[in-house]
């Protein structure tokens, strides 16, 4: 199996739209070609799960399916999906479809909340990983030459290294801060003067925080560029970020299980979604109840087929992640995915009403007063679960302003979200501040 890699792109203005020649020989395919393509990897990747991999050959049976059954890229719908505990059941290696003496590295899920998820990659696959990465990279507006400051963490977990071979790759200079000792990165990013900036969005904002500590308006750094995944946010959050930045946030996608980050990336010069990259990564959206297929532009459940993948091949994983596919723009063959607006297992449902943390986000933001940095606390009395939104005021607010910025936040989630909740106002850098995915729902209802 080859991969195609494209010409090296010149260096262009930051948030300027790319020209012909500069996306890669992908990125240029025509809709057809693009089908056609997914078609004949799609054939080979069932066939490979089916001979290598026991428990999809067990699904695949099971469900009165096989590889050949797959005509066309709507047969992918006889198949059986994909979850995290079959990754889980398989534990360490048992999903592997290569021998280990052909895997080039292996990672791994926290496993807070049972066995974690193992991912190995071939050489190949790293390959294409890197490729996929360097390509979402320039999309966001990174070029050749560019310094790149990463503080996704390193490790196990895979947004650091992801994002670092995909920068190389393209041709920028990494600096692989990771996360945490948020002053040294603050100080770094001044001294280093890097472009872009790798990072989740809620420590972006800590990070925001930091340079103002510091006496350094962050409009007069070297950044032009934020690519900024790993937890969904909001465009209210884009704006913030934007305007107290002076620079260009775009949204990347990825998760261990299909690849890592670089699924797919919102473009720079549109930011309307992110375009997925169909030649490897083959797109569904199902409703989550039921897993029927749902038509583009419906919102659901994201499933992925990964289509090169070769140590651990990927059948309909069911992601979890809510969102809907539409036509592409910028790179007209592939599909975008809307921002993700949350997950089907973090949903909060509060008294027979769904709750997400993005909706509750969207209100804080828009609430003079407060700052972007809240959480959500669950509890339980008299056998009825109850919502607490804590979170931190600016500091410059007054006591009577605070008791007001309450008053309104529960007002319009009561009217917006349609649930009453408590509001606490906290003291500024009082809650918890996160260095990698931000925690916003803490869970203390009694278990049993």
């Amino acid at each position: 199996m080859t991969t195609t890699h494209g010409p090296v792109p010149s260096a262009r203005r930051p948030g300027a739209a790319p020209g012909a020649g500069e996306l890669s020989a992908a990125e240029r395919l025509s809709a057809d070609e693009l089908r056609g393509r997914q078609l004949q990897r799609l054939r080979w990747t069932l066939r490979h799960a089916y001979d290598n991999v026991p428990l999809y050959r067990r699904k695949f049976d099971d469900a009165g399916v096989h590889p050949d059954d797959c005509r066309t890229l709507d047969d992918i719908a006889k198949f059986p999906c994909t979850t995290k505990q079959d990754l889980r059941e398989g534990y360490p290696f048992g999903m592997f479809a290569v021998p280990r003496g052909d895997v080039r590295r292996i990672h791994a899920s926290s496993g807070t909340t049972g066995k974690p998820t193992v991912v190995g990659y071939t050489e190949v696959d790293l390959d294409v990983w890197a490729e996929t990465m360097a390509r979402s990279i320039r999309a966001a507006g990174g070029r050749p030459g560019h310094t790149v400051h990463i503080s996704y963490g390193y490790g196990l977990f895979t947004g650091g290294l992801g994002a670092h071979y995909g920068a190389e790759k393209l041709g920028c200079t990494v600096v692989p801060a990771s996360g945490g000792m948020t002053a040294r990165q603050v100080r770094i990013i001044d001294d280093f003067r890097p472009e872009v900036v790798m990072v989740t969005p809620s420590y972006m904002l800590t990070l925001l925080d930091e340079f103002e500590r510091q006496g350094i308006d962050p409009r007069t750094t070297s950044l032009t560029t934020g690519i900024f995944g790993a937890e969904p946010w909001t465009e209210r959050m884009r704006r913030e970020i934007e305007e107290r930045a002076g620079i260009d946030a775009v949204d990347v996608y990825g998760l261990s299980e299909v690849m890592g980050p670089g699924v797919s990336q919102e473009c720079v010069e549109t930011k309307d979604g992110l375009h997925i990259w169909e030649d490897h990564f083959y797109p569904e959206v199902v409703d989550p109840a039921d897993g029927r297929v749902l038509p583009d532009g419906a919102a659901g459940e994201l499933l992925f087929t990964s289509l090169t993948k070769q140590a651990l091949p990927v059948i309909r994983y069911r992601t979890r992640d809510l969102t809907a596919l539409r036509p592409g723009t910028a790179r007209p063959a592939f599909r975008r995915m809307d921002r993700v607006t949350g997950r089907s297992d973090d949903m909060i449902i509060l008294r027979g009403v769904n709750v997400f943390p993005t909706q509750v986000e969207e209100i804080v933001l828009g609430t003079d007063g407060l700052a972007p940095h809240f959480q959500l606390r669950l509890t339980r009395a008299d056998r009825a679960d109850h919502l607490t939104v804590l979170v931190e005021a600016l500091g410059t607010t007054a006591a009577d302003r605070r008791d007001a910025a309450a008053a309104e936040v529960a007002r319009r989630v009561r009217d917006g979200v349609g649930v009453r909740v408590g509001v606490e106002i906290r003291d500024p850098e009082s809650l918890e501040r996160s260095t990698g995915k931000v925690r916003r729902v803490i869970d203390e209802r009694p278990t049993d």
